[in-house]
């Protein structure tokens, strides 16, 4: 509770010029870096996923091409060699064919985490079982034949993986001639697989999805890697951005205004005199008023107050003394007026007149 009112009491205005920008600034960075981490963080990691849908795409178009190529060339090539009814090639099969060439792409290091999968509902080969979450998609693209594609991340065996999945249809009639019934499949086939499974397909039939995982914690880690190398740069230009506005705020904005500040509290006292605010102003108030922006212009007001301060009291001084001297003639006028109107006076007159009479007569 106390610390509630501690912070609600607290006033900007009780700090400095450059305290206060430093903590408004410093708001405005914790807030960006906030907004600006989260956002970046976002768009990176849709950018991962953009990225590893695009190279999933390319992958499941690889892996199609592999098996058209197995269908439409190998195929009838093998079978003018072999007969499918008493030999079983593998490499006649597209499906088996695929995962030959994605195991040869998997010996890399760098893809050995990618999984492919023909996920089917009713396979013939019990390692293509749909799990659950692969039936879901199944489902999805049976009830809406627009879906072209489904991608998004799911966690398996407590790692993070990145799926991007399309529908697997049977658009080759002479996958059917394996896939109808087991009377009329190859006696190869069903020696090899049985009569249970992988039958009772239709043309144009969703059988499966093809799904490929991608390992997602390497590029989701390498996204966020990104975002803070990009929280550090932005902390070094905050912190440069923060000295330099304090800098220029002490010595450009501050340092200016204090003798201004100065002057202008000292013209407020009563018994301070021109020649004390001439001496403050020498100081500092004329090197402001010679600059020429907005502080220059206010150096220059204060430069003219002052100058009118100091001939207003010269002229006041002036205007004292002859007052003073005024005065004084008034005082002596008034002192002889007196003087002449007294009884003493006007005795010695009387005397002053009786012998001048007298002298006038003995002459």
């Amino acid at each position: 509770m106390l610390r509630r009112l501690k912070i609600a009491d607290f006033n900007l205005d009780k700090l400095k010029i450059g305290s206060q920008f430093t903590l408004l600034l410093s708001i405005i960075f914790v807030a960006g870096i906030v907004l600006g981490g989260f956002t970046l963080s976002e768009a990176l990691e849709n950018k991962a996923q953009q990225e590893m849908s695009y190279r999933g795409q390319m992958a499941i178009q690889l892996i199609n091409a592999v098996k058209n190529y197995t269908s439409n060339d190998i195929a009838p090539l093998l079978a003018e060699i072999a007969n499918p009814e008493t030999r079983f090639i593998p490499e006649t099969i597209p499906s088996l064919s695929a995962k030959q060439v994605v195991n040869k792409f998997k010996q890399n290091w760098n893809n050995k985490d990618f999984t492919y999968k023909d996920a089917t509902l009713n396979p013939t080969n019990m390692d293509d079982k749909a799990n659950l979450f692969e039936a879901r998609l199944i489902e999805q693209f049976t009830s809406d034949r627009t879906l072209t594609s489904l991608s998004g991340l799911r966690s398996q065996s407590g790692e993070q993986l990145f799926y991007i999945a399309q529908p697997l249809v049977v658009t080759d009639s002479s996958c059917l001639q394996c896939h109808t019934s087991p009377k009329i499949a190859p006696k190869s086939h069903t020696q090899k697989y049985g009569t249970q499974n992988g039958y009772g397909w239709k043309l144009n039939q969703i059988i499966g999805t093809q799904i490929i995982y991608i390992p997602a914690s390497k590029v989701f880690n390498d996204a966020r890697q990104a975002t803070y190398l990009f929280i550090g740069i932005f902390i070094g230009i905050f912190a440069l951005v923060i000295i330099s506005i304090n800098y220029l705020l002490k010595w450009r904005v501050i340092q200016p205004l204090k003798p201004m500040a100065q002057l202008a509290q000292s013209i407020s006292l009563d018994n301070v005199s021109a020649n004390e605010v001439r001496i403050l102003e020498r100081k500092g108030l004329t090197k402001v008023a010679q600059r020429k922006d907005e502080l220059g212009q206010l150096g220059r007001v204060f430069h003219k107050m002052v100058q009118d301060i100091y001939a207003r009291e010269q002229q006041l001084a002036e205007q004292l003394q002859q007052l003073q001297v005024e005065i004084d003639q008034a005082k002596i006028i008034k002192e002889v007026a007196e003087i002449a109107e007294s009884d003493y006076f006007q005795k010695l007159q009387q005397t002053a007149k009786s012998i001048r009479n007298e002298w006038k007569n003995n002459l």
